[in-house]
Formats: C-alpha cells, structure tokens, sequence
C-alpha cells in the first residue's frame, strides 16, 4: 500500500513536468528512480503483464491525475509567481543528480563519455534557444490529415517526454499545438465540448502510447548495451535541462519575497527528489 502511494506521488510529479514547457516527463522519472523501471515495464507490458500493470497503474494515476487537475494550478502560478514555481521544479531536478551521478560510476571522465555528455548537454541548448514563433493550430473543422497529424504529433510528443532533458510541452509549443492541446483538456475537465475534445484528444493519445512504446523499445536497449555512455547522455540532458528552464525567468519580475520563496521551495523540490529517488 505505502509502495503504491510513493508510485502515485512520483506520476503525480512526472505528469505536472509534463504540462511546464522546459521541464521533461523523462528527467522527473530519472530524478525520482523509476525510469528504467517505467522502460522496462512498458517494453516488456505483456511478457511480466501482472507485474507491470501493478507497477504502472499508480503512476499513470498520478500522471493523470496531475495533468487533469494541476493544468490550471500551474498555468496560474507560471503566470502570477514564475520564479518560485520555477524554482521548485529545478529543485526536484537537481534533487536526483546525485542518483545519476552513481549510475555513471566515476566513469564520466573517459574521453568518449565526455563527448556524449557535451553533445546531449549541448542538443537540450540548442533546442532552448530555438524560437517557438507564434503558430498556433487550431483545432476547428479538423479533417482527416488533421487527425492524422494529431497522432503525429502525439508520438513525436512522447518520445520527448521520455528522454530526458527534452521537454515534450517545449516540441508541442514548437509545433503549435501546446496552446490548443491545454485549452482542450482544460474544457474537458470543465465537461464542456466532449464528444469534440474527445475526438481531439483520442488520435493524440494514440500517437502518445505508440511513441512510448517505440522509444522505450530504443531506450532500453541502449541501457542493456551501453549502459554508462546512455547515462553520460542522460547527465547531459539533465543537466542542461536547469539552464533551459532558468532562461524563460529573464525577463520575469521579482522582488525580495519571491526569492525568499523560491529558495524555500528550491530545497524543498530537492529534498522531495532526492528522499523519493531512494524509494
């Protein structure tokens, strides 16, 4: 019972960095220790099924849970108190680097690791400083190369909510659909439009279960053969992924509460990885 709520809590976390642009579902999964069992899980879904469902249910609750009822909670407070919200979220980043760090085994300092810690660090960079523009789909009269570019969209989606450091709401927002993919689930939890929203939603959640599945496929197998340059890649990713969520705060206001905050809620994200990571 107690396992199955540290699950419920950890989804709960990894579905919310999946609303925040700049934050990735896949970095949170490694920071709280549970990303190669989730890869694993969903790579092997029917081959352990019992053992798998049990494992997987609570964190796709949580995931759930999170993305239908803190939407609007975490769109308020990026909005009114960006900087401290921010703030915990680099927290529950920086709080599971320690765990990284041990999967590397000192190994991070030969030379081919290195480069594939510079090349990662360096790809979740450049994506940061890429302009989303201001395209925005809309979702009205959607025909059927619409709903095919939903499913599209979903993959392409998903594969970046499981690598880390890449932020799945950062690639929506690239594609114009961040703001109308938010908007629909938000009347959906309103009960409003739902034959539309569901018709919407439905082929991207298609898309979202068929990337996971492929990348978990990827990433698993990357882990078996090349376990320690994979986690040199991974250290990169996350890493780079602090800077990538700090940028957006440049022009943000702040005043001397906000700090005072945002400090508190900084090590309170830390310890929140850290502890759950060891769960």
């Amino acid at each position: 019972m107690l396992n199955n709520l540290i699950l419920l809590i950890k989804g709960f976390f990894i579905g919310i960095a999946n609303i925040i642009p700049g934050v990735s579902g896949g970095t949170l999964m490694i920071t709280l220790g549970v990303y190669e069992q989730v890869i694993g899980a969903i790579s092997h879904f029917f081959k352990y099924f019992k053992k798998n469902i049990k494992f997987l249910i609570p964190i796709g609750i949580g995931a759930v849970l999170s993305i239908l009822l803190m939407s609007k909670v975490i769109g308020f407070c990026l909005e009114k108190y960006p900087f401290p919200t921010t703030l915990f979220f680099i927290g529950l980043i920086l709080g599971g680097i320690p765990l990284i760090f041990k999967k590397v085994k000192g190994n991070i300092k030969s030379l081919p690791n290195w480069l594939i810690f510079l090349s990662a660090f360096s790809i979740v960079l450049v994506f940061t400083f890429i302009s989303s523009g201001n395209r925005i789909v809309s979702f009205s009269n959607l025909n059927i190369l619409g709903y095919i570019m939903l499913i599209i969209v979903g993959v392409v989606a998903s594969a970046t909510m499981i690598i880390p450091g890449i932020s799945g709401s950062f690639m929506l927002m690239l594609m114009g659909y961040y703001k109308p993919i938010i908007d629909t689930i938000r009347d959906l939890t309103n009960l409003t439009n739902l034959g539309h929203n569901l018709m919407i939603l439905i082929p991207f959640g298609i898309g979202i279960l068929v990337g996971i599945v492929l990348v978990a496929k990827l990433i698993e197998y990357l882990l078996k053969k090349y376990e320690i340059k994979t986690y040199a890649g991974v250290l990169g990713f996350v890493i780079a992924s602090v800077i990538a969520i700090i940028v957006p705060l440049g022009g943000s206001p702040v005043n001397i509460y906000q700090i005072g905050i945002g400090i508190l809620l900084l090590g309170m994200g830390y310890l929140v990885a850290y502890k759950l990571g060891d769960k």
